[in-house]
């Protein structure tokens, strides 16, 4: 017991440490999760042999969920309709468009039987969620024509579509028969939603009407609404991850109490099951069973990825006359991960006798998209002119807080200061941080990158913090569409005593205003209030 304990440590602390140097080489990090479980694996350095597909589907659907379930949490609701109908029909339609060619290539092109063609195209029907996010907010890829929300909206929502299909798949390999699909994808879909509907609203009247949660609880309640909203479902023929992803989407959009704490807790829960669950895969991997796989899987792959995948798109995004680059970038943003494999994992576990190595298919197939599409997908975005220097992409996510507290110091530039002489856009601060004022001689200057530090000058610094002991501090709020600010003047605002807007950064500058000034759609507002 004592050996199995200290080998998961191990391997954990492996992964850790292989996801810094993965940051430095400019790798997506779940490739190296993968690796390193195939150098413990049966064919790897340490030969440990595994091949028990049972305990991987359960240790990885219990993982999955989790993800799912905090992708569902961190999603922002959208309020412009345009942009949600063009998220759920790609989460939905899309998944399901993709799923029947990529079928239809195997069964017409690669001569595989329809039972089976059909679940491959089923398994790898869903893009990744966790490898969008990851990609998306380290890249800090901020995205034109709202294309940041419609991703992490479909990668967060069409995993349940894609297992409803591997389940089709399953039940009509093992019978044979059609007939049953139609009941089978009613109860699906019914079930789901309103399982992970009544679960949230439980869930919410509990946080806000009761006080059966002490400190601390709130977490642990958490994690058992996650499990029942998969479970109950599950148990009843409904689709359990359709059920906590739409009961993370509820309770992530509702005011409850410790949001933030909850944010940090599922951040880390999640990145945990990532590891787990890609070491897993890693582990379960025979890398001398890949060259006969790589030939149907490398074919597979570049259908999916130059014909299904950007048909699909196509489809649903030009009635929406959506620009070329939105949907070329879209297309190739489609990246598969843990739940394809997860999905294979299960049909291999439920099903013995496949023809083909749908496991090993499937492996090679996220194996490339992660390694290539994943790597490249910031190229592209520049490519195809995607990137908005005006938007924020942490913003679509739930976990950004919009309005947070900023600790303000001043900085005396001497002779001797590492700042002398450089300009602004040379000097290495801490993301959270901002220069916000510049003090030369009495006057006051709002600096941009080509601003030269001179000794002399006293520069005035903001950082946000959790929480604040320094009694000056000030508030960030953005301006949407329904704030209250909007197309005022800052003399207009009846705010009481002690409110004092300091800046507002406006596009790529930022400025003092005055009386005058009118608060203008998307503008960022940093005020202190008393």
């Amino acid at each position: 017991m004592s050996t199995i304990i200290l080998f998961c440590a191990v391997v954990i602390f492996s992964c850790i440490v292989t996801n810094k140097f993965s940051n430095k080489l400019g790798m997506p990090a779940l490739l190296f999760f993968m690796f390193l479980g195939m150098l413990f694996g049966s064919d790897g350095i340490f030969k440990l042999a595994f091949d028990d597909y049972n305990l991987t589907s359960k240790l990885c659907s219990i993982g999955l969920l989790f993800i799912i379930f905090y992708g569902g949490f961190c999603t922002k609701k959208l309020n412009d309709t345009k942009v949600m109908s063009q998220a759920v029909l790609l989460s939905s339609c899309g998944t399901v468009i993709t799923a029947l060619l990529t079928a239809s290539f195997c069964y017409f092109v690669l001569k595989i039987s329809f039972a089976e063609s059909f679940l491959i195209g089923s398994v790898i029907s869903s893009t990744d969620a966790a490898s969008v996010f990851a990609i998306l907010r380290s890249k800090r890829l901020n995205l034109k024509y709202n294309t940041a929300p419609i991703l992490e909206f479909e990668s967060g929502s069409n995993d349940p579509f894609a297992y409803m299909l591997t389940i089709i798949g399953i039940s009509f390999l093992h019978s044979g028969q059609a007939s049953a699909i139609v009941p089978m994808l009613f109860s699906q879909v019914g079930i789901g939603i309103l399982t992970g509907v009544v679960i949230a609203y439980l869930a919410m009247f509990v946080f806000k009407k009761t006080s059966i949660l002490s400190e601390g609880t709130d977490t642990l309640f958490m994690v058992a609404i996650a499990l029942a909203s998969f479970a109950i479902p599950d148990l009843v023929g409904g689709n359990g991850y359709l059920s906590v992803y739409i009961t993370g989407l509820i309770l992530g959009n509702s005011e409850i109490k410790n949001k933030v704490s909850l944010i940090y807790f599922f951040d880390g829960v999640t990145a945990l099951c990532q590891i787990v669950i890609f070491f897993l895969i890693g582990f379960l991997a025979f890398p001398h069973k890949i060259p006969e796989s790589i030939i149907p899987a490398c074919l597979i792959m570049a259908f999916l990825s130059f014909i299904a995948r950007p048909l699909a798109v196509s489809l649903i995004m030009l009635p929406f006359k959506a620009p070329l680059s939105q949907i070329s970038f879209i297309s190739w943003a489609g990246l598969r991960g843990a739940a394809s494999i997860v999905f294979a994992i299960l049909v291999v576990a439920d099903s013995a006798a496949l023809k083909y190595d749908l496991f090993h298919i499937v492996f090679i197939v996220v194996l490339i998209s992660v390694a290539v599409q994943g790597s490249l997908l910031p190229l592209i975005a520049k490519k195809e002119k995607m990137i908005d220097r005006f938007c924020d992409v942490r913003k679509t996510f739930n976990d950004y807080q919009q309005e947070s507290a900023i600790n303000l110091s001043t900085i005396k530039i001497t002779d001797r200061h590492p700042w002398h002489g450089l300009q602004l856009k040379d000097i290495h601060i801490s993301d959270n941080a901002l220069i916000l004022l510049v003090n030369r001689n009495g006057e006051k200057i709002v600096p941009n990158g080509e601003t030269t530090l001179l000794p002399g000058d006293e520069v005035l610094t903001g950082t946000t913090v959790v929480n604040s002991k320094s009694d000056i501090h000030l508030c960030e709020t953005t301006i949407d569409e329904n704030h209250q600010w909007l197309n005022k003047k800052i003399k207009d605002l009846n705010c009481g005593e002690g409110f004092l807007i300091a800046i507002i950064k406006r596009g790529n500058s930022s400025f003092v205003p005055n009386g005058s000034t009118k608060i203008e759609l998307n503008d960022t507002v940093v005020f202190h209030s008393a």
